[in-house]
């Protein structure tokens, strides 16, 4: 015979030991409580105890062009804003630059220099973590020019506005002493460059001056050779042309002794005294030919001939040998050579010697104050910040809060899973 089987109502009991389940959370709610306040008492008295940590920003961006226009002027030294806004934060970057920094204002770590340790140490352990630089592309944010911004994260008892005012401060500043000592030296290599190029161009002077002087003096005396080579040749000429004419009246005294010609007459005059004696009869004569010189008669040609023999000189018959001895006296002196070696200051015939001059006016003149420079626009200072980055106290203890409920219900289950009945009805 069979038995009857009551049906189970599974949903009725599973409702029942939810409720009792429920039941008993509810009865243990005091060490869900006491895990809840525990944590969030840690978490308080964590935050209580860690030392708060606070962050400072400041935005640094490039200036106008004219207030770098002084600089460029210069025509040395070539600096663009977004250049000098690189270079500004290239230093800022730079761990010397900051452990220089830290050496000249040594109060900014003092509260975090802890006893044995070096100020180069902690500069390196602080450094690291506390300094972040990030630049901005207009392209990428809403910015619409090229920006840094200069972030420190600080512990409590630093004075972090004042240190990034400081540093960012010292950094500009360094920045100009280096553009002035760049500048310095460039002007000074300028100079230098230019003094030896006038020099170079005083020597090619005197080189060019001489050289000029020598062809002067070289071309005078071959003109005074080839005049003197020229007054000989003119003399011995003249002395020949004198022994000639002795031997041309030699010969005609001979032929006037032999023909009687004592005074001078003519052919005509000759033949008729021959043939009809004495006449009272005056004739003239017109001939074509040239008369014979011993026609002058005797008297004549030996007159002529004792002259030339006790003649000194020649030099009055020929006037080409005034002009040479003119000529020649000229060139006794050159006035142009006497001109070129009395110049007393060569500079002033250089060529282009005045922009030279004012070159290096200017440049021995050039005055840039680097203090009035400015390199970069401080666009926001650093201010005190209102609250600590960290701890952030109540994502801490709102998160203890969770954790503490989660670790006492699991508490409670661990403890109500014994009591849990595992047999069904059915």
């Amino acid at each position: 015979m069979n038995t009857p089987v009551n049906p189970v109502d599974v949903s009725r009991q599973e409702s029942l030991e939810v409720k009792e389940f429920v039941s008993s959370i509810w009865d243990q709610r005091a060490i869900v409580l006491l895990f809840s306040v525990l944590f969030v008492a840690a978490a308080i008295v964590y935050i209580t105890w860690v030392t708060p940590e606070y962050e400072v920003d400041t935005y640094i961006r490039p200036v106008a062009r004219a207030e770098l226009d002084e600089l460029n002027s210069t025509g040395l030294y070539k600096l663009l804003p977004k250049d000098a806004l690189i270079r500004v934060g290239s230093s800022m970057q730079s761990y010397e630059v900051r452990l220089n920094f830290f050496r000249a204002s040594p109060q900014y770590l003092s509260p975090l220099q802890r006893p044995g340790q070096t100020l180069e140490e902690t500069v390196e352990r602080f450094s690291d973590k506390a300094f972040s630089l990030e630049s901005i592309d207009p392209n990428k944010s809403k910015s619409l020019t090229d920006s840094l911004m200069l972030s420190l994260r600080y512990p409590e008892g630093v004075d972090g506005v004042g240190l990034v005012r400081d540093f960012t401060r010292y950094v500009v500043n360094g920045e100009k002493e280096r553009i002035s000592s760049d500048l310095k030296v460039l002007v000074t290599n300028r100079i230098s460059q230019i003094e030896k190029d006038l020099e170079s161009k005083k020597a090619a002077y005197e080189a060019e001056l001489s050289s000029k002087i020598a062809s002067l003096l070289e071309q005078d005396q071959l003109k005074k050779q080839r005049l003197q080579d020229e007054l000989k040749a003119l003399r011995q000429q003249l002395q020949s042309r004198r022994q000639n004419r002795l031997k041309e009246l030699g010969e005609a005294i001979v032929i006037a002794k032999k023909l009687g010609i004592v005074n001078p007459t003519t052919p005509s005059s000759f033949g008729d005294d021959k043939q009809s004696g004495h006449s009272n009869m005056m004739r003239t004569e017109v001939n074509g030919q040239n008369i014979p010189l011993y026609f002058m008669g005797q008297s004549a040609l030996e007159a002529e001939r004792e002259t030339l023999r006790t003649r000194r000189s020649d030099d009055f018959t020929e006037p080409r040998i005034d002009e040479i001895q003119k000529e020649l006296s000229l060139l006794s002196t050159n006035r142009e050579v006497e001109v070129l070696k009395g110049r007393a200051n060569s500079e002033l015939f250089l060529k282009e010697i005045a922009n030279i001059r004012g070159e290096l006016v200017r440049l021995r003149n050039l005055n840039i104050s680097v203090e009035n420079l400015e390199l970069a626009r401080v666009d926001k200072l650093a201010t005190d910040p209102q609250s600590p980055v960290n701890p952030k106290k109540a994502l801490i203890v709102g998160f203890s809060l969770l954790f503490g409920l989660l670790l006492g219900l699991g508490v409670v289950v661990i403890r109500r899973l014994p009591l849990l009945s595992p047999q069904r009805r059915y």
